[in-house]
């Protein structure tokens, strides 16, 4: 981690920057008091997620209908602690 004060990273932004793009952090301070924090951003993923169980691995996965329908009075109650 590099501490800098705003007038240094003012004069020495783009190599502050290329530290960032290497994994450095760096913190940004106003009269050596920690203000902001620069780090690098994760990257995108290069694939996309599966949606579901992984549906080519699992294509008998069905969900039931009843999985839709509203829960009983007496277990949301339970939830929200009414019935304590």
């Amino acid at each position: 981690m590099i501490t800098m004060n705003i007038n240094e990273a003012k004069t020495h932004l783009s190599g502050a920057l290329a530290k960032v793009a290497k994994g450095e952090t760096v913190v940004l301070c106003k009269r050596n008091k920690p203000v902001a924090e620069i780090r690098p951003l994760r990257e995108a993923l290069q694939k996309k997620r599966p949606i579901g169980l992984a549906a080519k691995e699992y294509p008998e996965f069905t969900i039931d209908t009843r999985f839709f329908e509203p829960l009983p009075d007496d277990f949301v109650d339970a939830f929200s602690g009414q019935n304590a």
